[in-house]
C-alpha cells in the first residue's frame, strides 16, 4: 500500500512534467530537449531556497527560473533560427553549470531538517503528502485549461496546427512561441521544485532522461482519454503520469528486475508507450484489409 501511495505521489508531482511536455510536443509540436536542464533547474532553485527558510518562494521563484530557459530556447528558435533539437540541447547544456552554480558547487543538496510545503504546520503524512500535490496539479491544470481558451492561448493552438496560417492572419509566431515554450519549462520546472521538496533533496542528475519520461505519460494517457481536445489532453498527461509511476513500481515490486535495472525498465516502457499508435494504427489497417477481402469474396 505505501508503495501504491508513494507511486500517486510521484505521479502528481511528475505530472507538471508531462503538462509541459504535453505543451512543447502535442500543442506546439516542438520536440524541446531543455526539459532536462529546467527540470534540474527547477529543482536547485526550489532546493537552495528552502534551505535558506523559503520553501513556498522556492516553488515560484523556480517557475520563473523555468520561464527563463524556456525563453532562452524559444530565442535562439525564433530568432537565431536554430533547429529547435539544437536549441533545446544548446539551453540544457548550459544549464548544467548554471545548476552546479546555484547549488553552491555542489553535486547534491540535502533539505533534511528543513521545513518544505509537504511539512508546513503538519506533520509530512503520506495523506498530507499526497493533498498537497493534488492541489498544486489541480491548480495547474485549471490555470493551463483557462489559459489555452483565451486569446493567446488559441493562438498559440493555432500556431501548432498551421504556422502559415497564423502568419498569414498577423500574429507575431516568434512570440506566441517564445511564451509557449516557457510555459512549458515553468510546467517542467515547477515538477522539480516540488520534488526536490518532496524527497528532501536535490540532484544534479535527476534531470537526465526526464523528457522522455514527460512524453511517455503524455502518450499513455492518451491511450486512455484519446486526444480529442486540449482540456483532455491535460488530464490524459496527469493520468497518463500516474499510470507511468504505476507500472514502474509493479515492475520493481514484482522482484524480477533488480533496483539497478530501473532505467532499463524505464526505458522499455517508453519505448512500448511510443509504440502504441503504431500498432494501434497497424491494427486498424490490417482490419480494413480483412474487411476489404471479406467484402470482395461475398461480391
Amino acid at each position: 500500500m505505501t508503495l501504491l501511495i508513494g507511486s500517486l505521489q510521484l505521479g502528481l508531482i511528475y505530472g507538471l512534467l508531462a503538462l509541459g511536455v504535453y505543451i512543447a510536443f502535442r500543442i506546439l509540436s516542438i520536440p524541446d530537449l531543455t526539459a532536462d536542464g529546467s527540470f534540474t533547474l527547477g529543482l536547485a532553485v526550489s532546493a537552495v531556497l528552502t534551505v535558506a527558510g523559503h520553501p513556498i518562494l522556492g516553488i515560484f521563484a523556480a517557475l520563473v527560473a523555468g520561464a527563463v530557459a524556456g525563453t532562452i530556447t524559444g530565442l535562439l528558435q525564433t530568432k537565431m533560427k536554430v533547429h529547435p533539437i539544437l536549441a533545446g540541447i544548446i539551453t540544457m547544456t548550459g544549464l548544467y553549470s548554471i545548476n552546479l552554480f546555484i547549488m553552491g558547487v555542489s553535486s547534491n543538496v540535502s533539505l533534511i531538517g528543513n521545513e518544505t510545503i509537504f511539512s508546513m504546520g503538519a506533520n509530512a503524512s503520506n495523506i498530507t503528502k499526497t493533498l498537497i500535490a493534488a492541489i498544486i496539479s489541480v491548480i495547474v491544470f485549471m490555470i493551463l485549461m483557462w489559459f489555452f481558451k483565451t486569446q493567446l492561448g488559441l493562438s498559440i493552438r493555432a500556431t501548432g496546427n498551421n504556422e502559415d496560417m497564423v502568419r498569414a492572419s498577423s500574429i507575431n509566431v516568434d512570440r506566441v512561441k517564445i511564451i509557449a515554450i516557457a510555459i512549458s519549462n515553468s510546467c517542467v520546472a515547477l515538477s522539480g521544485a516540488v520534488l526536490a521538496q518532496y524527497q528532501g533533496f536535490a540532484d544534479i542528475s535527476s534531470g537526465v532522461g526526464i523528457m522522455v519520461i514527460g512524453l511517455a505519460s503524455v502518450i499513455i494517457g492518451e491511450v486512455f482519454l484519446g486526444k480529442r481536445s486540449v482540456t483532455l489532453g491535460f488530464a490524459a498527461a496527469i493520468i497518463g503520469s500516474i499510470v507511468y509511476r504505476f507500472i514502474i513500481a509493479l515492475a520493481l515490486r514484482s522482484s524480477i528486475f533488480p533496483a539497478y535495472a530501473l532505467k532499463l525498465v524505464s526505458a522499455f516502457i517508453v519505448a512500448m508507450a511510443l509504440s502504441i499508435p503504431v500498432i494501434k494504427k497497424n491494427m486498424q489497417q490490417r482490419k480494413i484489409i480483412r474487411e476489404g477481402r471479406k467484402s470482395a469474396k461475398n461480391y
